[in-house]
């Protein structure tokens, strides 16, 4: 399997713009999702003034040292917007999960502190050091579906992504990976709405799906250049995967790594056995990272999804903890949140079901 850094491989267009090439033809490139180097450290933001120029790789943030003291603990574990970009100052033995709090009438809370929550890390409980219920801006891959099966269906599916950047923080910083049996990269980090649209327009529905591929190269860009600690992609397909090097179990082993997005997907699927398959697989990647998959039953109920997605988002709750078990040690954590408050009667807590510790997962560090 190639390397998933996203800016230097040659893309699905190098083929046709050969062919054009010699018919003195201009094409224009597309940047692909997959690279064998690591990006340039020198440049955080898209730098073209066309949608057409190929996007720039976005430049990780530094990761902060905190001070120690128990006194200041809680104000060095709040988000700080440093020169535009809000990042947790959170010590390396730390865990941080983002969880959303549902009460029994499946509405969100937004109202409890931190004597309300209890973390379990493979059954023991943990000493939560912090825990904030802030509107910070996200880091957002929207992984299209761009198979021939979609073509009807993405003049919707883009205004529905598009819509959910509109009801997300206006400072989030988005990409844009169109994906059939290949998957491409088609704007890299930006929050300027024009430039979103064009990348969604770059329709080219045809092919197979390369779900599972695609899903895991853009958790790979969010974790190696996004600038924000807290990382989502929402992913919108409309079938089974048939085209991927890479199983679901590697998928979601890959997705459980330290520093991996939540997933929110929509599954745009049938009745049929395959899309039934499809819909578990949807199920188990969101489940396991805290995100949530939705199945409409018509096209025309994305839109309202979406908006649903940007408010669950906004909603959370930035819970941070050291476990018991030093992060040294490595191997696969279980972990569950309670919540209990007065005044709310049962509440449910959405978080990701585990991680590996001290590194990449067993399935990564095979490849």
């Amino acid at each position: 399997m190639p390397g998933r850094d996203i800016t230097h491989l040659p893309n699905r267009a190098t083929k046709f713009l050969f062919v054009l090439a010699l018919a003195v033809l201009y094409a224009i490139p597309r940047a692909p999702v997959l690279a064998q180097t690591a990006p340039a450290p020198n440049d955080s933001r898209p730098v073209a003034n066309s949608p057409t120029a190929p996007a720039q790789p976005s430049t990780p943030v530094q990761p902060n040292t905190p001070a120690t003291s128990a006194a200041t603990q809680q104000e060095q574990n709040s988000p700080k917007s440093e020169q535009g970009v809000f990042v947790f100052r959170k010590d390396v033995d730390e865990v941080l999960l983002h969880a959303t709090v549902i009460d029994d009438h499946q509405h969100i809370v937004t109202d409890l502190d931190r004597d309300a929550f209890t973390v379990f890390e493979d059954g023991k409980p943990q000493s939560i050091l912090y825990c904030h219920h802030e509107d910070i801006p996200v880091a957002m891959g929207i992984v299209i579906d761009n198979s021939g099966s979609m073509r009807e269906k993405r003049a919707k599916v883009n205004q529905a992504a598009l819509n959910l950047v509109r009801s997300s923080n206006p400072k989030d910083e988005v990409f844009i990976v169109n994906f059939n049996d290949e998957y491409y990269l088609d704007q890299d980090f930006t929050n300027d709405l024009l430039k979103l649209r064009d990348a969604l327009e770059k329709i080219d529905a045809r092919g197979g799906t390369a779900l599972y591929d695609a899903v895991v190269a853009s958790a790979d860009h969010l974790k190696r250049n996004a600038r924000l600690e807290k990382k989502v992609l929402f992913v919108v397909t409309d079938g089974e995967d048939n085209a991927s090097s890479e199983t679901l179990e590697q998928a979601v082993k890959h997705l459980q790594e330290e520093n991996s997005p939540s997933v929110y997907a929509i599954g745009i699927l049938g009745e049929e056995e395959h899309p039934k398959r499809a819909k578990r697989a949807l199920e188990i990647i969101a489940q396991r990272t805290g995100g949530i998959a939705f199945f409409p039953k018509t096209l025309d109920e994305v839109n309202a999804i979406s908006r649903t997605i940007a408010g669950d988002i906004r909603s959370q709750y930035a819970i941070g903890y050291k476990p018991t078990n030093a992060r040294a040690n490595g191997g696969f954590r279980m972990v569950k949140v309670e919540a209990k408050a007065k005044g709310h009667g049962k509440l449910m807590v959405r978080t990701k079901s585990g991680y590996y510790a001290g590194g990449r997962s067993a399935a990564s560090a095979s490849r």
